[in-house]
């Protein structure tokens, strides 16, 4: 019946919300990630640093990324998560376009966690605004294509930055795509609204449907227990759970963006231009994966499995891509397999937040799921590069990541049933 009602008012939502959202996104994670191909184009020489120093310089991001998670979430959800945004877009695109004129790794790590402190509450705010614009029955396919903006921005990154180092030099992708970051406000700010209500392009129709059924989730959460309140969220096992999950799940992720050009480069022995482009395909993969997953999440209703199956298939592509190795075109076919799962439990499992904690504290949830699990991007970069110091091999490092995520698949299938779509 839902599904009706919904199909019979329009949908403006999907083309004024997604698009934005996404087109922010996507810059935030070029200028996150593109240190990936700064360390394989030259930096780390310039820099004289070594594999394990230019590992903390990726990951120390996710360290100053969890300061302005929660206060991030919960000032999207009582504030203004547009102007929160904005704010961040001006911060860390000048921090990005700082980060290419460093002279010595101390001033690198410094700027790249400057960098996560300013994007820190972006993701959670999104979130936040996207809850507000889609309800439940919708909220996987909306952030299924959200979240393909790491996708895009991958697809975008990896030619670009093999180019513009091929061309100038490391320290000028991060000047110029930190232009580009700083260019996005004169996008964000006349496109996006907060709510429904403050939107004027919305139909009446489609306003009333979205806060009926806005309200009605809400109803029903708070019919379910007491009055919400971060000290009961905190003393919620399941808010844990969700914890543990994604720090394993961001560990294997990132271990796996951040050293993928080393790993190609050491695989084909091509130069910077020629891994840019290989780089592309497990991000092309990606969007298949994201469109397919929250697809058959939504019809369906069950968050759990389609969360824990891409998880698992992630861990035995990237492990069989590095078991088979010396065979190069099937390693590298493993590699871009994994791009088919390695985003695609991530849009779904932020649907689970909202089935388990009532709006007033969804929010602040959000921000301490993404600001704890995402310690796990500091921990897979971080890993790789210390393994490989210890070992002489970048093997020992994705064993390690693999592993992370098996324990994330294996708690995933702990979650409470409700999140399966049942009762």
């Amino acid at each position: 019946m839902t599904n009706t009602i919904a199909g019979a008012v329009p949908a403006a939502r999907w083309w004024r919300i997604i698009p934005p959202a996404i087109l922010v996104y996507i810059f935030s994670f070029m200028d996150r990630t593109n240190i990936g191909f700064a360390m394989a184009g030259g930096m780390n020489e310039a820099l004289h640093i070594t594999p394990w120093l230019s590992g903390l310089a990726a990951g120390i991001f996710f360290i100053g990324y969890v300061l302005l998670q929660a206060p991030g979430g919960h000032l999207a959800e009582h504030r203004s998560a547009k102007n929160f945004i904005g704010l961040s877009i001006l911060a860390w695109g000048g921090l990005s376009i700082l980060c290419g004129f460093v002279q010595d790794s101390t001033q690198l790590i410094v700027v790249r966690f400057l960098i996560g402190v300013a994007e820190g509450g972006v993701w959670p705010a999104i979130f936040v605004i996207l809850t507000h614009w889609f309800p439940n029955e919708e909220r996987g396919r909306a952030n299924s294509y959200f979240v393909m903006n790491i996708a895009i921005a991958s697809i975008l990154t990896g030619p670009l930055s093999g180019w513009i180092i091929s061309q100038w030099g490391w320290r000028w992708v991060f000047i110029a795509e930190g232009v580009l970051s700083l260019l996005l406000i004169l996008i964000w700010y006349p496109l996006i609204s907060d709510t429904p209500d403050q939107a004027k392009w919305i139909s009446r129709e489609e306003r009333d449907y979205l806060n009926a059924r806005l309200a009605s989730e809400q109803r029903q959460l708070q019919a379910q227990g007491g009055k919400p309140s971060y000290g009961v969220l905190l003393r919620d096992g399941n808010l844990w759970k969700l914890i543990l999950v994604y720090f394993c799940y961001q560990t294997g992720i990132y271990g796996f963006s951040l050293w993928l050009p080393t790993l190609l480069q050491n695989l084909t022995k091509s130069g910077m231009a020629e891994v840019g482009l290989l780089s592309m395909f497990p991000y092309i993969a990606m969007l298949v994966g994201l469109y397919y997953f929250g697809r058959r999440s939504d019809a369906s209703g069950n968050r759990r499995r389609y969360v824990a199956q891409p998880i698992i298939w992630f861990a035995a592509c990237f492990l069989l891509s590095t078991l088979l190795k010396e065979n190069v075109w099937v390693s590298f076919a493993l590699l871009v397999a994994c791009g088919i799962f390695m985003q695609s439990a991530s849009p779904i499992f932020w649907t689970i937040p909202p089935i388990l904690f009532p709006a007033q504290v969804a929010g602040g949830a959000r921000g301490l799921i993404n600001a704890l699990g995402n310690l796990g991007g500091f921990l897979g970069p971080f890993a790789v590069g210390w393994l490989h110091s210890a070992f002489g091999s970048y093997a020992a490092g994705i064993y390690f990541l693999v592993a992370m995520l098996l324990i994330g698949f294996l708690l995933t299938l702990t979650l409470p049933k409700k999140t399966t779509g049942q009762a």
